[in-house]
C-alpha cells in the first residue's frame, strides 16, 4: 500500500525548493499543468510539452574524487609541468551537463497548431549567473519579440529576478517570496502579478488564449499538492532539518511546527 501523505502548508512547501528535489519537482508540476488545464481547453486547445537545451557546469560543490593534487596526476602530466621547479596545483576535472527544462505551450488546433501560450516553470538555475539564466532569457526575448502570450512562474525565495517584469516593478509590491507573472500579447508593457509569501496561498491564474475566448483558470495551488503527493514527497523531504534555500528564524520555527502539527495529526 502507497504511504499516506498529507501536505502539511497553506502554501507553497519551502522543502520542495531544495536544489536536488527540485529537478523531479519541475518535471511533475509541468505535467500537472498540462493536464489540469486540458479539460478546459477542448476542442479548440492542446496542451504540449516541450524542452529547451543548454550546457551547464556543474552548480554545486565538486565532489572530493574530482579533485587531484599534483603529486597524485603527475603521471598524466607533461615533463615540464610535473617539474620540482614548479609550485604544487589542484587538477580540478569539470564535466560539462547537458540541462533538459520543459515547459508548456498550449497550441491552436484551428489553426494549424500555431503556438498562443507559453507557460515557463523557473528553475535555480535560470536565476544564477550562467548558461541557464542566459538560456531562459533568450527564449523569454523571443516569445515577446512574437504573438505569444507568456505565463512565467517563480517558485523560488533566492537567486536573481528572471520574469519578464522588471525587477523595480514588482519590488514595488514587496515584500513576496514567490511571484507569477502573466505578459499578454500584444499589451507588452503590462504585466499581471501574482504576488504570494510563504504562508500564503499559491494563486489561482488566469491563462490568456485567443480573443475573445475567455482565460483558462490555472490552480497552481492543486497542481503543487498533486506533485507533492504523487512524488511521494511527503516521506522523502527531510523535514527534521533545517530548510534549503535557508528560511529566516521565525519562518524556519512556523514551517516546522506545520511539520509536526500535521505527524501529530498522523500519529505514529
Amino acid at each position: 500500500m502507497a504511504p499516506q501523505v498529507t501536505y502539511a502548508f497553506p502554501g507553497m512547501d519551502p522543502y520542495l525548493e531544495h536544489p536536488i528535489i527540485w529537478e523531479g519537482v519541475h518535471a511533475r508540476l509541468i505535467v500537472t499543468i498540462a493536464n489540469q488545464l486540458q479539460p478546459q481547453l477542448d476542442p479548440r486547445y492542446v496542451t504540449s510539452i516541450e524542452e529547451r537545451v543548454f550546457i551547464e557546469g556543474p552548480q554545486r560543490r565538486i565532489p572530493d574524487v574530482w579533485i587531484q593534487k599534483t603529486r597524485e596526476a603527475e603521471a598524466a602530466l607533461p615533463t615540464a609541468a610535473a617539474s620540482s621547479d614548479s609550485d604544487m596545483a589542484v587538477i580540478v576535472e569539470v564535466e560539462d551537463l547537458e540541462i533538459r527544462q520543459s515547459r508548456v505551450e498550449i497550441l491552436d488546433a484551428y489553426n494549424d497548431m500555431k503556438l498562443v501560450t507559453v507557460i515557463e516553470v523557473v528553475s535555480p538555475t535560470n536565476k544564477a549567473a550562467g548558461p541557464g539564466r542566459e538560456s531562459y532569457l533568450a527564449k523569454q526575448k523571443e516569445i515577446l519579440a512574437r504573438d505569444y502570450h507568456l505565463v512565467e512562474i517563480d517558485l523560488h525565495r533566492n537567486g536573481e529576478h528572471v520574469l519578464s517584469v522588471p525587477d523595480w516593478g514588482a519590488r514595488r509590491y514587496s515584500p513576496y517570496d514567490y511571484l507569477c507573472c502573466v505578459s499578454r500579447w500584444p499589451v507588452r508593457k503590462r504585466y499581471e502579478l501574482y504576488l504570494r509569501g510563504l504562508r500564503d496561498r499559491l494563486p489561482r491564474m488566469r491563462v490568456p488564449l485567443v480573443e475573445p475566448d475567455p482565460d483558462v483558470i490555472l490552480d497552481l495551488q492543486s497542481a503543487v499538492e498533486q506533485v507533492h503527493a504523487e512524488g511521494r514527497y511527503g516521506v522523502r523531504l527531510r523535514y527534521g532539518e533545517a530548510c534549503e534555500p535557508a528560511l529566516g528564524s521565525e519562518d524556519q520555527a512556523w514551517a516546522s511546527e506545520r511539520v509536526e502539527a500535521l505527524r501529530s495529526q498522523r500519529g505514529p
